[in-house]
């Protein structure tokens, strides 16, 4: 009866997920396209970005501690070459990011989110068992999830069936994920275990009938790839009847999630800066865009109430009956982190298509391409420091894809060096252009700064 028992409850909470979760956006490692992936800025971007998860990995130090990375080097997130199962929990936890933020443990992730309980978590096991033949890392996750009371709060997946198994021993309960890239790993033991299946993008497209036979085994289907905000590949993911998708761009997921459900309207509540160099006036309504005789100012705070998506553009509400559009509205960039570029100039990378987007988000792609060898005026900025949007006479563009151009005085570089790590741009031209007598272009010095 006592196993009868766990099954219907196994049941009961899989069919609690099916109901509630529908599209389920989850950010893969945080909001990485903004903020250095898994830290606590990263995963508050994400869940303000929309999403209903956040994915981590986890690792064992050499002394025990469940560690939060994605990769056993922790050299590419932190400039440090220090493998975590070879470093005890004291040397990995002075490491820090691009951000300030130190080496998080699942101890301190929980300890910071406990009293909120709207941020949940898919935690990935990230171990060989036919390597490592002990249970060292599940024993530990699941005596963490109890202490901190997060069975509700939190879905596990893993590539490892063997760490599977040995989780749903530990956590009956647990809503557990198999991760996989191959049909030979879906199979009738395998499944049983399991609530869901993490599938990759390439493996759907190929087999189209598995999403509905996963559907009539009772699994759900979430899906991963590696997302480029492509709005062919959403609109490819959307249409297809899928749980949940774990992505590099939680808040085009949330989009697109909204999309799909036929919702317009979503909550944000976070405080923004207009960026616009003049005043602009409000609307009653985005749908109709009749405007106001209110005013915002350039720096003013904003308490953003909502977004709205209308006409294939942002818009936010700022008050009762008070909406005005997101372009120069921003969430993540302060003017201080913008002050260095704000009098320079930009010009497209040598031999390089730089493309122009009507507004500052990927999905606001035109076929228009900056002209080379033309410098424009920064008019403005938006996103966030590690994925910068300029704004030019001809539309927005990407940071990444120009050179910023002016840095040819000490006190420009002082200003640049004043900057934290993750809000420099090593993109800039160090010598002024020449124009040429013939033929009549213009170079410039195609060398990168890289400090």
């Amino acid at each position: 009866m006592k196993i009868n028992g766990r099954l219907l409850k196994a049941l009961f909470f899989s069919i609690v997920f099916l109901i509630t979760s529908g599209f389920t956006v989850v950010g893969h490692r945080g909001d990485p396209s903004k903020y250095p992936e898994e830290t606590i800025q990263s995963d508050d971007s994400a869940f303000n970005s929309g999403a209903d998860y956040v994915e981590l990995d986890l690792h064992l130090s050499s002394d025990g501690e469940l560690v939060i990375s994605h990769d056993d080097d922790l050299y590419r997130v932190t400039h440090t070459h220090a493998i975590v199962s070879q470093n005890n929990w004291q040397t990995l936890s002075q490491l820090t990011y691009d951000n300030g933020e130190h080496v998080l443990s699942l101890t301190q992730l929980f300890e910071h989110y406990r009293k909120q309980p709207q941020a949940k978590f898919i935690l990935e096991t990230k171990i060989d068992h036919s390597i490592d033949p002990s249970y060292e890392l599940e024993n530990k996750i699941a005596a963490t999830i109890k202490k901190y009371h997060m069975e509700n709060r939190v879905m596990i997946h893993s590539f490892s069936v063997a760490s599977l198994f040995r989780l749903r021993k530990l956590l009956p309960d647990a809503y557990l994920i198999l991760i996989v890239g191959s049909l030979k790993r879906i199979n009738f033991s395998n499944l049983p275990q399991v609530n869901a299946v993490n599938i990759s993008s390439d493996l759907i497209l190929n087999h189209p009938f598995l999403i509905h036979w996963l559907h009539r085994l009772n699994k759900q289907v979430f899906v991963w790839a590696e997302m480029d905000e492509s709005p062919s590949l959403w609109h490819w993911l959307i249409n297809k009847n899928i749980d949940g998708v774990v992505t590099n761009f939680p808040s085009t997921g949330f989009k697109y999630k909204l999309a799909k459900e036929g919702t317009k309207k979503y909550e944000i509540n976070r405080q923004g800066i207009y960026f616009g160099k003049n005043k602009t006036t409000t609307m009653m309504n985005p749908y109709v865009r009749i405007k106001q005789k209110k005013f915002i100012y350039p720096g003013q705070s904003l308490n953003i109430m909502y977004g709205v998506r209308a006409h294939n553009q942002l818009y936010y509400q700022i008050a009762n009956q008070t909406f005005v559009s997101a372009e120069f509205v921003n969430l993540d960039l302060k003017p201080q982190e913008v002050m260095p570029y704000q009098d320079k100039q930009l010009l497209a990378k040598p031999q390089t298509p730089v493309t122009i987007y009507r507004y500052p988000e990927n999905q606001a792609k035109t076929k228009k391409i900056l002209p080379a060898n033309q410098l424009f005026k920064i008019k403005n900025f938006n996103g966030s420091p590690n994925s910068m949007w300029l704004k030019t006479t001809l539309g927005w563009v990407k940071a990444r894809d120009i050179l910023f151009y002016g840095f040819f005085d000490d006190a420009s570089w002082q200003q640049y060096h004043n900057l934290p790590r993750m809000n420099r741009y090593t993109n800039i031209a160090l010598t002024a252009y020449q124009p040429l007598q013939s033929p009549p272009v213009k170079t410039i010095i195609e060398t990168l700064v890289a400090k």
